[in-house]
């Protein structure tokens, strides 16, 4: 027997229109070099019909790719939906990889249009003449100045002269397991690889971050997605602030601490997510600056230091909300609240908690196995593992790269490459990188636990652990550390600090003070960066 349910398809015409019809007056705000523009949904909306004319004009395939080269504005929310309602995919580029990472995903994609912001076009300007399929860039004139020559193979349009003579047209996308939209991953080793989200897993990844033990972002939300839109879909925030009417708030160009925090004060912001590197700068704005309004402060992107949530626990009431993902996870896959039944614990036992991942996202499955023979591994917070996941916004493959099945379990498990444990409760705590886990002596260091304990020091702004080669113990660890300005720090005194926090055989082997820690071009700790700055380095003997 079989229920007796209208068959409906999931897509996001359902999530346009929804804010079409019901939030018309709510705003969408832009936080520009010339001052924040504000538009209300029905424009926004109105304006992202006229962009789907746009493609037809331009003559973009059916499924054409359409990539984006932009800061998180209005506009680029106006591609964000525009592009898949019309049955296109939209192609988010990120705007800090290498050039040669860039051509290779263009092409890779084979995208047919850029839409670019002009105060980007020094970085894609040069690069055109290597893109194979592109034939229309369309330029986004965020600085009022003149566009540069491109190559004459390729027609430069402007944007809102196209918006203006395009007439509005209707959406239509019978299939939920259409493309929607494709992301490449960072390419930390070799080209970066592409997930390819469906209308169907972006639909359900919206629920899963409206949820009440997800984000949670509901209709009276002002909402600050700091996360670049290039960055695993901006953590599903664009999505779900457009399907539940929240007021969004754009940060642009400019993502200093200072910027940020004007906007949260200002806009009265309730919720705003970006990566620890974000708020480790923002935490030093904070001093008297009213920021009450912030309900939440989703982060990710890489494990957060105890320090840094415990930090703005004791300057504003609240911690971090840390949750997990991927861009292979579109992203959200765990967020960290702590259960009812844990309620009791004291302070500091809340603050062990928070630091970890949380408990897997309601519709995603994990496991912690050994990576070799795929046996579980026991929940008791000390057994360690490869966390792997699977679930219905979870890729099954990359697109159209030989590399797929390396990432995939036999049994169609996602290996996230990510070592954890998980405790009787279900928290699963990140321990390292599989590339990034120090082996000592056989036994790990995990360089995530020690970078949290040495940037617990109150001198250190930030700090990384690498495995340096040893000839009796095959690795030992190197901090690297930023000291916070205005204050001296030497290696003896981080270490005496350090001693009675970790085990005696984690204790850094040598400590290196460095200006700063190379970043991603998600704003994660570079650790290849720093392997290959110290590469061949001696570490002192006893």
């Amino acid at each position: 027997m079989q229920g007796l349910m209208q068959q409906t398809q999931l897509t996001l015409p359902h999530m346009f229109e929804r804010a079409e019809k019901y939030f018309r007056n709510k705003e969408v705000v832009t936080a520009t070099p010339t001052g924040r523009q504000r538009i209300t949904y029905g424009e926004w909306a109105d304006r992202s019909r006229r962009l789907g004319g746009v493609l037809d004009q331009l003559g973009i395939s059916a499924d054409g790719r359409v990539g984006t080269f932009a800061w998180n504005t209005q506009r680029h929310l106006e591609l964000w939906f525009a592009v898949p309602c019309s049955g296109r995919v939209l192609h988010t580029l990120n705007i800090r990889l290498f050039p040669e990472q860039l051509t290779y995903v263009v092409n890779h994609a084979e995208d047919e249009v850029i839409f670019v912001d002009l105060s980007l076009m020094g970085l894609l300007g040069p690069l055109l003449p290597t893109f194979t399929t592109v034939k229309h860039l369309v330029v986004m004139n965020d600085t009022g100045g003149e566009v540069p020559e491109v190559p004459a193979e390729i027609e430069v349009h402007d944007y809102e002269e196209l918006l203006a003579a395009a007439e509005p047209v209707q959406w239509h996308v019978d299939d939920e397991d259409q493309a929607a939209s494709m992301c490449y991953t960072s390419g930390t080793t070799g080209n970066p690889k592409g997930a390819v989200y469906s209308h169907r897993s972006i639909f359900l990844h919206t629920f899963g971050v409206m949820a009440a033990d997800g984000v949670g972002i509901r209709e009276s939300d002002v909402v600050l997605p700091v996360v670049p839109m290039f960055h695993a879909n901006a953590w599903g925030l664009a999505h779900v602030a457009v399907a539940t009417g929240a007021t969004l708030v754009m940060p642009g160009p400019d993502l200093s601490p200072g910027a940020l925090v004007d906007l949260i004060e200002s806009e009265r912001v309730t919720v705003a997510a970006g990566v620890p590197t974000i708020w480790m700068g923002v935490l030093d704005a904070l001093d008297g600056r009213d920021v009450s309004s912030l309900r939440a402060i989703p982060c990710g992107g890489s494990a957060v230091p105890k320090a840094l949530s415990e930090g703005f626990r004791q300057k504003i009431g609240m911690p971090i909300l840390q949750a997990w993902g991927m861009t292979e996870t579109s992203p959200v896959a765990s967020v960290c609240t702590i259960k009812s039944e844990l309620g009791d614990l004291s302070e500091e036992e809340k603050a062990d908690i928070r630091s970890t991942v949380g408990i897997v996202s309601f519709g995603v499955e994990m496991r912690v196995v050994d990576p070799d023979t795929l046996e579980e591994r026991p929940w008791d917070g000390e057994s360690s593992g490869e966390l792997q996941v699977r679930g219905p916004w979870v890729i099954r493959e990359y697109y159209d790269d030989e590399r797929s099945p390396e990432s995939f379990t036999p049994d169609g498990w996602l290996k996230t490459g990510d070592v954890a444990t998980v405790d009787e409760h279900g928290y699963i705590r990140l321990v390292d990188r599989t590339k990034d886990v120090i082996k000592s002596g056989g036994e790990w260091i995990s360089s995530v636990e020690l970078e949290n304990e040495i940037m617990a020091h109150p001198k250190v702004a930030e700090a990384a652990v690498i495995g340096i080669p040893h000839p009796k113990w095959q690795e030992r660890p190197l901090a690297c550390v930023v000291v916070r300005e205005g204050e001296s720090l030497d290696k003896d005194e981080l270490l005496a600090f350090l001693e009675p926090r970790v085990a005696k055989w984690w204790l850094p082997d040598d400590v290196q003070f460095i200006d700063a820690v190379p970043k991603t071009s998600v704003g994660k700790f570079s650790k290849k960066d720093l392997r290959s700055k110290f590469e061949g380095y001696a570490l002192p003997t006893a």
